[in-house]
């Protein structure tokens, strides 16, 4: 049975309270022909349809005064087969489901970031992904989908269409309702953690070396004294402007022995990666070219020096592995992920459009589910791909149903 709830009752809010919607219909399926047989009667009443995850998107691509689809009732690990390192899940297992289940299985999500509660369909839609050079994106490991289209149709998509499995790996929810999802994850691996407080010069100088050598390298960096506390990094009295707090992860074997000791930690890769956060930012996330990197990020130190106390929120750095998904941030090429914050309740418009316009000489292109100023133009300019993805969603999805006043712009 569908749960439904109409819109008199009903707002839905993402997790840091800064995109809202009030629905015409929230609808509860917990099976695909559900999903098939709601999203077919709204296309026929003229209805738009988003479906939310988690909510963990700061930009409104949930948002919808149509039909929101909560697919909390199609979750779980579906099938784990070791020999081909596949999981099959449904749309909304989050990423903290897979680690256990995996590890008893003798594999591991080949990578992941430090929160774990998104549901892998937002994730791989968005092309959320962690950290390491060599790694892709969550979007990079889908190997078969299966959506409900915008007839309401059931459709599967596998390595045997190229084309239409790469739209679908980073789709933005445009192409149908994700109901099962299949991935290639890694042999179970540990990791030994080293946290420190390193200058500026320290990490940012060595970048290339340090990112070339490391499973993962990454950094924040505090513009002021007053960055460190925002994201819970840092010791009480502890000074870190213009300092940055550096995380370095890398593999070790079973001689290595599990440790819990503070910034130097040892175990499974899914006990250590994940990290809490209080919901208090709104967060930019842009790409650039890995090897431009280094010049992005000297720039943005400075545009943040001059643009505080609004730049205050720490400035993460990190890498990711090139894909080829045609929507993905990394499509066919290693990049530098940048990303900051406004503080919420304050005026942050002007600071992050300044960091656009920056980031935007690098040839930057944005992660879907963060405040980005990205125009059709800057689309179809950045990504190569963006005309086939828009033919793709034109044949899956005709009539727009799963369009928004955020998206539509972008790609009607």
């Amino acid at each position: 049975m569908v749960r439904r709830v109409t819109s008199v009752a009903t707002t839905w809010t993402n997790w840091v309270g800064n995109q809202s919607c009030r629905p015409a219909e929230l609808a509860a399926p917990s099976n695909e022909q559900q999903v098939a047989s709601l999203v077919a009667r709204a296309a026929e009443q003229g209805l738009h349809v988003r479906a939310a995850g988690a909510g963990h998107s700061f930009t409104p691509v949930v948002t919808t005064d149509g039909l929101l689809l909560d697919l909390r009732g199609l979750g779980g690990i579906r099938a784990i087969d070791a020999g081909r390192r596949r999981v099959v899940v449904g749309p909304a297992a989050t990423i903290g489901d897979f680690g256990a289940p995996l590890w008893r299985a003798g594999l591991s999500l080949a990578n992941q970031g430090d929160i774990v509660a998104q549901q892998i369909a937002g994730a791989i839609s968005t092309a959320t992904h962690g950290s390491g050079l060599r790694l892709g994106s969550f979007s990079s490991s889908v190997r078969r989908v299966r959506l409900v289209t915008g007839g309401g149709e059931i459709v599967e998509i596998g390595e045997d269409d190229p084309d239409r499995l790469h739209a679908a790996q980073t789709a933005v929810g445009l192409l149908g309702v994700i109901t099962e999802v299949e991935l290639e994850v890694a042999p179970a691996y540990r990791l030994r953690e080293r946290v420190e407080q390193w200058s500026w010069d320290e990490a940012w100088g060595r970048f290339e070396e340090l990112a070339e050598t490391h499973r993962h390298y990454s950094f924040f960096w505090m513009p002021s004294d007053d960055s460190a506390a925002l994201y819970g990094l840092g010791s009480a009295g502890e000074s870190l402007a213009d300092r940055c707090h550096v995380k370095i992860y890398d593999e070790v074997d079973e001689s290595t022995p599990d440790s819990d000791e503070p910034r130097r930690r040892v175990g499974p890769a899914h006990v250590i990666y994940p990290m809490v956060y209080e919901p208090n930012f709104h967060e930019l996330e842009y790409f650039v070219p890995y090897e431009r990197g280094r010049d992005a990020l000297g720039a943005m130190r400075e545009l943040m020096l001059a643009s505080l106390p609004d730049s205050v929120f720490p400035m993460e750095v990190r890498t990711v592995g090139r894909d080829n998904a045609f929507l993905s941030h990394s499509y066919e090429r290693e990049t530098v992920v940048i990303s900051v914050s406004g503080t919420p309740g304050t005026d942050y418009g002007p600071y992050l459009r300044a960091v656009d316009a920056l980031l935007g000489a690098f040839d930057a292109r944005v992660h879907w589910g963060k405040l980005h100023f990205l125009a059709r133009e800057q689309l179809l300019a950045r990504y190569p791909r963006a005309e086939d993805f828009i033919a793709i969603r034109r044949e899956l999805d005709p009539a727009g149903t799963f369009l928004n006043a955020h998206l539509e712009p972008l790609f009607a």
